[in-house]
């Protein structure tokens, strides 16, 4: 292990210093579009401006033989596209795979001062991030890049469940981690085939009830994501970097997929990944707090003062426990509010309500 002191140094000669804290940025959505589809290039400039994060990928739903169009077409995007308050991230092929080396190489040394985040698909431990940390470093001298690039890594495997906590601090790189369900169901072999999202199958059952316990039992359906999700909540809370849901592939449902952003919203996640147009919305509705718990939120810490001892409002206790989360909520809606006027225009009428 390398000694404390020496984290915060660069692993390469001319690289730039590292983060010590993961700044924080509204990343509500994490858009995905293919930049080898030329329909799909054309929209960014319009789709830019509506999210938080685009993110060119590289990877799943990239076909092997159009791997190189992808890069390249990134390159060619990044180039060309002013992206303004919007984050520019990719997700680069697994490292087990032939083109990650060259999606690394192209991209750092091509459009380095434009990406804002790597995304790593199936990081199983510490030492893929390392690989990547040191690999990132050397490629930033070379190109003379000005800010580190930093990592966010997909959990889809069960040894990255297992080693979740050692992957969230293996580099201040580190920015955040997405919950990748697909690939994990697969890993675990459990027995679904849907991206995200629950299964009516994997469910509880009310005891036996009526006459000869014979009357209808009513059943609710389970969340099949909510150890793990909870697991990598707080392996990202103890070292300071941010979780994020990943997909949910029912595009149709989006009733389903609010509901599964927003208990990830609730669990302590930042954002989720949008496959389509209409998950935008969905996404920037869900991970902002509401307007009336934003008010909240604000007379609760006007209240507290210092944030210590206990008041009481509207019949409610509350004391540094509760400040504390309210402080959580309202520095979030202070971060969003400065990028979307339409949500700071709502957040400053309800508190005049």
């Amino acid at each position: 292990m390398r000694s404390p002191k020496d984290f915060f140094r660069p692993l390469a000669v001319g690289a730039p210093t590292p983060v010590r804290e993961v700044p924080f940025r509204p990343s509500r959505m994490i858009h995905f579009f293919d930049p080898g589809n030329e329909k799909m290039a054309a929209k960014v400039p319009s789709i830019a401006p509506t999210v938080d994060v685009l993110l060119g990928n590289l990877e799943d739903a990239v076909a092997a033989d159009r791997k190189e169009a992808a890069r390249s077409g990134l390159v060619k995007i990044a180039k060309a596209t002013d992206f303004g308050d919007t984050q520019l991230w990719t997700r680069i092929n697994s490292l087990d795979s032939p083109w990650a080396l060259d999606d690394l190489l192209t991209l750092v040394t091509e459009i380095g001062d434009k990406l804002d985040v790597i995304m790593v698909p199936k990081v199983e431990g510490a030492e893929d991030i390392h690989y990547v940390d040191r690999l990132l470093a050397q490629l930033e001298a070379k190109a003379q890049v000005r800010k580190p690039i930093l990592v966010h890594a997909i959990l889809e495997t069960a040894t990255g469940v297992a080693n979740v906590e050692e992957i969230a601090g293996a580099s201040p790189r580190m920015q955040g981690i997405s919950l990748g369900p697909a690939d994990l169901a697969a890993s675990r072999r459990m027995k679904t085939t849907r991206v995200g999202g629950g299964h009516p199958g994997y469910l509880v059952r009310e005891d036996p009830h009526g006459e000869d316990g014979a009357a209808p039992r009513a059943t609710f359906q389970q969340d099949l994501w909510h150890y793990t999700l909870a697991r990598m909540v707080d392996a990202c809370a103890a070292h300071g970097i941010l979780p994020f849901y990943g997909p949910f592939g029912d595009i149709k449902d989006t009733t389903a997929c609010e509901d599964q952003f927003r208990n990830a919203f609730l669990l302590g996640c930042v954002g989720a990944w949008s496959l389509h147009p209409v998950q935008i919305g969905i996404a920037k509705k869900v991970f902002s707090p509401a307007p009336a718990d934003v008010a909240w939120a604000r007379r609760v810490i006007e209240a507290m003062g210092d944030g210590t001892g206990a008041v009481m409002i509207d019949g409610k206790m509350q004391d540094d426990a509760t400040y504390k989360q309210c402080q959580v909520v309202a520095e979030l809606a202070d971060a969003l509010a400065a990028r979307d006027p339409e949500l700071r225009d709502a957040y400053a009428a309800a508190e005049k309500e």
